[in-house]
């Protein structure tokens, strides 16, 4: 090993970390300790290296968006994506390559069309929400009632809404964590629920995204066995600030609405699995995760392809390293994410008796900025050791963060289940923009940040598949990203 690799590793302490203000080095580090990591930091470094000039995971979104598309779970093209990844993982060398059934729910989009009838004519731009019904085949003509959010809604009278259709009006703000997205969905969610228990004949809720583009944003929504179920549908935001016009100007704007969306049963999917056996520790887990599923007006390239390019990229960097990792890195590409976590919670229950070989697990699923931040949900006695075994990060651009991490959506399952999670957390100032519409598309995609993320991702999966760190027991509380 060169001496001049020692001496920067020995020195990192003071050369980068105290440039990270959310980091303070631990005084129970001493320079032997530090010496014996200096080979796995470096292979680290050589790992982001190679990631930073390399396009492969620009190759690999866009073979998924070019020649797969749109993959809705339960569809045929979500078994063309099957396929696609099991021939691609095939062909990259992984150790092992195979897929685990999962049983989805089966749902066709049809067609949604909207507009206003009075007292101003004007066509609107709507998209089904995922799992709605259909309205009647002669539609429904019927005025608006506004609310500005679900909450506003819950304590609405049935007076004002018996006979109705709902609109839910609440504006999505931008944020590069995305927390805006967490505020408004509920409406998403759970509106048509509380629209029907009080008497609404349908929901329209202004588009989850922070754009300003004539495009609606889709999404899942749920219904109740016990409540009558009503056609839901998004609005482009245009629209959306459209009506608000209207109902200034007149309290009995009255919309037509006609969509044929149908629900169609349950189909099989599939989890699909790649490893890099571990030399010394096999038998014990590194993942790493995307979801493979999309929706169907997009080609998927943001969510998730890019994901799927990112842990695939960074696993394939691992696999072709001289020596193998201690531990197996595995990468996950869950089924059926968009229709509510189906694949996770099938790989959840099909895994469920090695759940404690399971030594840490991330996800990627927020599209392809870059990474600023790591954070981590591992035992507290652990968790400065944990950052500092991650350090040469930061010549990465990121910054060493908390210990509040749930692994992001799929991941997010695991720690309650005693699994020990990490979220690299990505700039989403624009993710919202796209998220779910036709405009999810692969030039919105950066590839020396996409590049930047698989550098993070391989440098995570590195160094914990060759730690020595007991990173349990963690917060199992659901922390939520």
């Amino acid at each position: 090993m060169k001496r001049h690799s020692q001496i920067w590793i020995a020195g990192l302490t003071l050369s980068l970390l105290t440039s990270c203000q959310q980091y303070s080095a631990p005084k129970a580090y001493n320079a032997p300790k530090v010496i014996n990591q200096s080979r796995d930091a470096d292979t680290s470094v050589e790992l982001a290296r190679q990631a930073l000039s390399s396009s492969r995971a620009f190759e690999i979104v866009e073979s998924l968006t070019v020649e797969v598309g749109p993959r809705l779970a339960g569809t045929d093209k979500d078994i063309v994506a099957v396929d696609w990844a099991m021939e691609k993982l095939w062909k990259m060398g992984f150790d092992r390559v195979y897929k685990e059934s999962v049983q989805v729910p089966a749902w066709s989009r049809g067609t949604a069309i909207a507009s206003i009838v009075a007292p101003y004519e004007q066509p609107l731009v709507i998209t089904a929400l995922g799992g709605s019904v259909a309205t009647p085949e002669r539609g429904i003509q019927a005025p608006i009632v506004r609310f500005e959010s679900l909450a506003e809604l819950e304590v609405a009278s049935v007076g004002r809404i018996k006979g109705k259709i709902v609109f839910i009006d609440h504006k999505t703000e931008r944020h590069i964590t995305g927390k805006g997205y967490g505020e408004s969905v509920g409406g998403r969610s759970k509106g048509a629920i509380v629209a029907a228990q009080k008497g609404a004949l349908a929901i329209l809720i202004r588009s989850i995204g922070t754009d300003s583009d004539r495009m609606a944003h889709t999404g899942m929504m749920r219904y109740d066995e016990d409540v009558t179920k009503i056609p839901a549908a998004a609005m482009s935001n245009p629209d959306a600030d459209l009506i608000n016009a209207m109902l200034t100007r007149s309290n009995n704007v009255v919309l037509s609405l006609n969509m044929s969306p149908e629900n169609q049963g349950i189909a099989t999917s599939y989890n699909v699995i790649a490893e890099v056996r571990g030399s010394s520790k096999p038998n014990e887990i590194v993942l790493i995760g995307a979801h493979l599923d999309s929706w169907d007006e997009g080609t998927g390239a943001l969510d998730d392809g890019a994901g799927v390019a990112i842990v695939t990229a960074a696993a394939k960097l691992i696999q072709d390293l001289p020596e193998r990792p201690a531990r197996t890195i595995r990468v996950v590409l869950f089924a059926a994410e968009e229709l509510g976590l189906v694949g996770a919670k099938a790989y959840a229950e099909q895994h469920k008796d090695e759940m404690e070989l399971h030594y840490i697990a991330a996800e990627s699923d927020f599209g392809a900025g870059k990474i600023y931040q790591i954070d981590f949900n591992v035992h507290p006695s652990v968790f400065e050791k944990v950052k500092f075994e991650h350090s040469a990060m930061i010549r990465n651009g990121v910054a060493l963060g908390d210990n509040e991490a749930s692994g992001g959506p799929d991941v997010s399952i695991l720690p309650a289940l005693g699994v020990p999670v990490a979220s690299l957390r990505q700039d989403g100032n624009d993710y919202f923009d796209y998220h779910h519409t036709p405009n999810d598309t692969l030039d919105k995609i950066d590839p020396k940040s996409l590049a930047q993320n698989v550098a993070a991702y391989a440098q995570f999966a590195y160094m914990m598949a060759q730690s020595e760190l007991d990173l349990r027991p963690v917060n199992k509380t659901g922390l939520e990203d």
